[in-house]
């Protein structure tokens, strides 16, 4: 599979917002529709945007994965169902862990798929909560990946 990355802009939320949504329910079908697609773009145009460097994948003009990172933090990484083990996620975090060389991210306990995904790329849990301080009351796993 061959895919262009680059940097997004704000003017891409509603991009970004669809593949966020529809790979966050395939993977996680119990926590499906906990919010709105227009909650969604909101979400995106505000905090993420506002916080973060994104930067997506693309196959022409559809975007296949994105990956959302601060200074210490994964806070985004999505790619579509039908894109991913083509090594988008991967091509994505080296973006960030080539920014930055220590991270950390969350991804929730029942996420086996994720979970593996992050520990085959140098990721090691450091904290489990019982998610009464996210959202969805789902609980999550804290990774972190140190260069070197």
């Amino acid at each position: 599979m061959s895919f262009d990355i680059r940097q997004l802009d704000c003017g891409e939320m509603r991009e970004a917002a669809v593949v966020h949504r529809l790979a966050f329910d395939d993977q996680l079908p119990w926590l499906a529709g906990h919010h709105t697609p227009d909650e969604d773009r909101a979400y995106f145009a505000g905090p993420v945007f506002d916080a973060c460097d994104v930067w997506g994948a693309w196959d022409g003009a559809q975007l296949l994965g994105f990956i959302a990172f601060r200074k210490g933090w994964v806070d985004q990484l999505y790619v579509l169902p039908g894109a991913q083990t083509q090594g988008l996620g991967t091509h994505l975090l080296e973006i960030a862990k080539r920014r930055y060389g220590d991270l950390r991210l969350w991804t929730f306990q029942r996420n086996d798929r994720a979970r593996r995904f992050y520990e085959a790329r140098g990721f090691v849990a450091v904290q489990q909560t019982d998610g009464g301080r996210n959202e969805e009351q789902e609980p999550d796993v804290q990774y972190h990946w140190r260069e070197g």
